[in-house]
């Protein structure tokens, strides 16, 4: 073809939900993946939220392969010689429809291209988009392996550090305080193994998260999903941490948590299969870049969609419903044969109709508060060392719990938590 109706760059989620949603629309649509195939080279920390894009994607539920449906949520407080765990399991969340699933993306996303090649989508893998073309001001196409190939639109889904994107304008190179790197291994593991040390049953999975001596204190965390024969696990660790006092080994980093004893009992005799790392979009809401442009949208995280709520991190959902919306967009601009940005605005009013919108202004603060390092080097100390005193028992007579308590929490500890439990008011 001398031209299409719409190129998309990437094969990620929001690539491959575009392409889904514009073939199923009518659109003559080329997907550009700079990997071996779909999922090659996307990486996450893998689970993805379902309810929020049922009704873009009802096939997900049906055929997709997930890994494990989450049924049980932990939180661990990691200090230097201690560990405190908080762990979730109701009801609701065993039966189903599930909510989450965890995910292997290699997998996925091989699936979610069949599902948009067999609607028409054109997918060529191996092919690296270097810049736009540009006529007088209008974005008009892209240069691929150094050809030009044209379209009416280009909608831009080539990740965090999205080239496409800046080369078009509507976005500066990222700031380090916006961005974390992660860090994560695939660790096979036997099913009944692993049903074994994370109290599961059948297919069920869990998710939990870690804060603290993970990440030596800094601004981050790490994480660990249970898969169907194995579990991801990771280091997520914020890059302007990464570059402060000299900087900091970040491998190192995902080594001492594998040693953690914590870790190192729930991934005993597992092989190591997938190793990969990622930069990751950490700014919020402050920091989503300009979405839509003459002829050219931006999804996933090359718009910078992801929300580190502190609780869960969430990103998959957003690029799966920024993916569908540009490609409703791009339809309805073709109808009326109106690529311009004025046309194609009309992709952010559904962005801010959508619930994306809504839970990044809902969330808009969360950076802010999250990234104070008192969360992630004094909370889980102070917690460790509560603790170790409620459960001492010695040859002394046992203190009162109230005054162990108020031993550990002094006037000025109690009023810098207070302090913070007010910033949390905003989140």
């Amino acid at each position: 073809m001398d031209k299409f109706d719409v190129i998309v760059v990437g094969a990620g989620l929001a690539g491959l939900a575009a392409a889904y949603t514009l073939a199923g629309g009518g659109a003559e649509v080329l997907v550009l993946e700079r990997g071996d195939y779909p999922g090659a080279k996307n990486v996450t920390g893998g689970r993805i939220y379902v309810n929020p894009v049922q009704a873009f994607f009802p096939m997900l539920r049906v055929n997709a392969p997930f890994e494990r449906p989450i049924v049980r949520e932990g939180i661990t407080l990691l200090a230097r010689e201690r560990a405190l765990n908080l762990e979730y399991h109701g009801g609701e969340l065993e039966r189903e429809p599930h909510q989450s699933f965890s995910i292997l993306r290699s997998r996925f996303d091989r699936w979610f291209a069949e599902q948009a090649e067999s609607r028409g989508a054109m997918i060529l893998s191996k092919t690296r988009v270097d810049d736009v073309i540009r006529e007088k001001g209008v974005v008009c196409g892209v240069v691929a392996g150094g050809d030009e190939l044209r379209a009416d639109v280009v909608i831009a889904c080539d990740g965090v550090l999205s080239v496409v994107s800046e080369k078009a304008g509507l976005r500066q190179p990222g700031k380090p305080r916006d961005h974390a790197i992660g860090i994560k291994e695939v660790i096979s593991l036997d099913p009944d193994v692993i049903n074994d040390r994370f109290s599961l049953r059948g297919n069920s999975g869990a998710a939990r998260l870690y804060v603290g001596e993970v990440t030596k204190g800094r601004f981050g965390g790490g994480f660990l999903y249970t898969n169907s024969d194995s579990v991801s696990l990771g280091v997520v660790i914020g890059i302007e941490e990464l570059l402060k006092n000299g900087g900091i080994d970040a491998p190192g980093l995902m080594e001492d948590f594998k040693r953690n004893s914590e870790i190192e009992i729930l991934i005993k005799g597992g092989n190591t299969v997938e190793y990969a790392a990622h930069v990751l979009p950490e700014g919020g809401f402050d920091s989503i870049t300009t979405l839509f442009g003459d002829g050219i949208l931006v999804a996933g995280d090359a718009a910078g969609l992801a929300i580190n709520i502190g609780f869960t991190v969430r990103g998959m959902e957003y690029a799966l419903a920024s993916g569908y919306f540009a490609a409703r967009a791009a339809i309805i601009a073709k109808g009326k044969g109106d690529f311009s940005a004025g046309s194609l605005a009309v992709y952010r009013k559904m962005l801010e109709e959508s619930f994306v919108m809504k839970d990044f202004r809902t969330f808009r603060h969360t950076p802010g508060v999250i990234s104070k390092s008192r969360i992630f080097s004094d909370y889980p100390e102070l917690a460790g060392r509560i603790f170790r005193d409620i459960y001492s028992v010695d040859d002394r007579p046992k203190e009162a719990l109230f005054a162990t308590l108020r031993r550990h929490l002094g006037p000025g500890e109690l009023w810098t938590i207070l302090k913070d439990l007010a910033e949390v008011r905003k989140i």
